[in-house]
């Protein structure tokens, strides 16, 4: 479980297939070596990925994944390369501040960026999403994009935006995101189970 808070931003350093339709990534970041436990969660641009293999090169530590068919077909890990800025967290600890959303690392689908508006410090983004989860999507609810919680500004169909903050254009791999580029959706959790309640009643 996270929370959509991005703790790092890693970069990707190799892409390699280790078996039919799985592939093994390995990922830089800043994070202590000692304390990246084999089997830990962490979550690479929304995606929760389980921990494999962790190493030192350069002064920097980097940690191993392994992504699967459901992975490669359902989120943009199947486009990753070596260079590829990912948004990192790791998993919620009891106790931890809870400061964004609940956040499972589940992605839903790929939602495109249809236009970036720069204002002052800040950026607003136009996005569709799948058909079949825009009616998760609702003005000031929460969705996870490539792993940051964000409040929804406004929809329109399947569109919807959301006010990127200086703070977070810094601190993610949002600064360089561009019309036309793929991001990681996770519609909320509670928007979910309330969907399957009504169509269950």
């Amino acid at each position: 479980m996270f929370t959509g808070l991005v703790s790092d931003v890693g970069e990707v350093r190799t892409v390699k297939p280790v078996a039919n339709n799985l592939h093994r990534i390995t990922i830089s970041c800043h994070y202590d070596r000692a304390g990246i436990a084999m089997g830990a969660s962490i979550a690479c641009s929304g995606v929760c990925l389980t921990v494999v293999d962790t190493g030192e090169e350069d002064g920097r530590t980097w940690f191993a994944v392994d992504a699967a068919d459901e992975t490669l077909r359902v989120t943009t890990v199947g486009r990753w390369r070596h260079g590829t800025k990912l948004n990192l967290e790791r998993s919620l600890k009891v106790g931890d501040e809870l400061g964004g959303h609940l956040v499972a690392g589940h992605v839903d689908g790929i939602a495109k960026v249809l236009a970036r508006e720069d204002m002052t410090d800040m950026a607003r983004f136009t996005l569709r999403a799948p058909k079949a989860l825009s009616r998760f999507i609702a003005a000031k609810g929460s969705v996870a994009l490539d792993g940051v919680s964000l409040t929804v500004n406004t929809v329109d169909n399947d569109d919807f935006s959301v006010l990127i903050i200086p703070h977070t254009l810094q601190v993610t791999s949002f600064g360089t995101l561009a019309a036309g580029d793929d991001v990681n959706l996770e519609i909320d959790t509670m928007a979910r189970y309330a969907a399957r309640l009504i169509e269950t009643r």
